[in-house]
């Protein structure tokens, strides 16, 4: 395959006694301190739903304890068949809940008139890899499979899979299992948003691969360190069982053949964010342009920012669309990252404005390039 990088196994090491010790700590002390504070926010939007919460918290017999989040466009009659956007929360495969994206997906519902269901999973490190993704699988095929919901059955290749951060390893990894792969309703898209794909990488490597903006802009943006790298270690410690390959493209998709993908994958990176180099890598490549060579960095002439390019392989139309906007931090896109995160007035509205320009440049491609729609 054409710029095909590496696929020699790294398998994950087992770290010394008091690494682990540490990440232990730290991992089960963070869950700790977010159990209560998720339990609360449940309780107070139980007596007081919000605004834009979803039309319906649904669950099925596979998972009961992993429900569902439906969101409908306001004006959709209740059988009216629609294009289908699945989501996946972030949160390093540790933490996060389903919930912090309920304001994205009724945005993107009622903003571009589509379906959109949040899916839940199991969370490391009581529940490691490959767990995650087969709460995700048997969830994805239970939803495609209910009447009740009003996906688009009619017209094959109107279904999408989204994740935001460990959401989008997810998404793409989910992509790949051959129970989804060859689904009558398998997703014609895979979207990536600051997604980890390349798990085979140390992340204090991956530091030193993204710009810095130290005195420039007001934190986070301006921060002397990448906010995720203080865990990205302990969440890969927590996710990684010892021994696994860590190019696995399940694992890690930044490897994954073009052919075991959906026929379109998107990936949105933020600039200020260790991760959006994978990422831009992984769409050069499927774009036809190879992977980036031992340290080369993130700027590249014109298609730094964007590219979209497209396809047709026997008869089967493809393609890659990539955004990487700038100025901004992972998470960027999520209220409530930005809320614990820091509260510049300058940098939360620079967030929101440019999460809506991605976000409606995203659904232009999906509507007009991947569903037709």
């Amino acid at each position: 395959m054409d710029g095909q990088p590496t696929r020699d196994a790294v398998l994950r090491q087992q770290p010394p006694f008091l690494t682990k010790l540490k990440f232990a700590g730290s991992m089960y002390g963070l869950k700790s301190f977010l159990a209560p504070m998720h339990w609360l926010r449940e309780w107070q939007e139980s007596r007081n739903p919000p605004a834009g919460g979803p039309d319906l918290v649904k669950t099925y017999d596979c998972r009961p304890n992993l429900p569902i989040r439906v969101f409908l466009p306001p004006s959709n009659p209740p059988s009216h068949p629609l294009p289908t956007l699945f989501t996946i929360h972030g949160g390093g495969f540790c933490i996060g809940h389903q919930r912090d994206d309920d304001e994205w997906n009724r945005a993107f519902a009622t903003r571009h008139a589509c379906l959109v269901i949040s899916l839940n999973y199991s969370k490391a490190p009581t529940h490691p890899f490959p767990t995650a993704l087969h709460d995700l699988e048997v969830l994805l095929l239970a939803s495609l499979s209910d009447p009740a919901l009003p996906i688009d059955r009619t017209t094959p290749g109107r279904v999408a899979i989204l994740g935001f951060s460990a959401g989008g390893n997810l998404a793409l990894g989910l992509a790949q299992l051959e129970t989804v792969r060859g689904h009558a309703l398998a997703p014609a898209a895979a979207v990536s948003v600051y997604g980890c794909l390349d798990l085979s990488v140390p992340p204090a490597e991956k530091a030193v691969r993204r710009p810095w903006r130290r005195g420039q802009l007001a934190l986070p943006r301006g921060a002397e360190t990448d906010a995720l790298a203080g865990l990205a270690e302990a969440f890969d410690w927590a996710y990684l069982p010892v021994g696994l390959d860590l190019r696995d493209p399940v694992v890690s998709p930044f490897f994954a053949d073009k052919g075991r993908l959906p026929p379109f994958v998107g990936v949105v990176g933020a600039e200020l964010d260790m991760l959006a180099h994978e990422g831009w890598g992984l769409a050069r490549r499927l774009a036809g342009s190879g992977a980036p060579r031992e340290g080369e960095g993130l700027v590249r002439g014109d298609e730094r920012y964007g590219f979209e390019v497209g396809w047709e392989d026997k008869g089967r139309s493809g393609g890659v669309k990539w955004l990487l906007v700038p100025d901004v931090v992972h998470g960027f896109d999520n209220q409530h990252i930005r809320a614990v995160m820091g509260r510049d007035e300058e940098t939360e509205e620079d967030a929101k404005r440019k999460t809506v320009e991605y976000v409606d440049e995203m659904a232009r491609w999906l509507k007009e390039v991947v569903w037709r729609v």
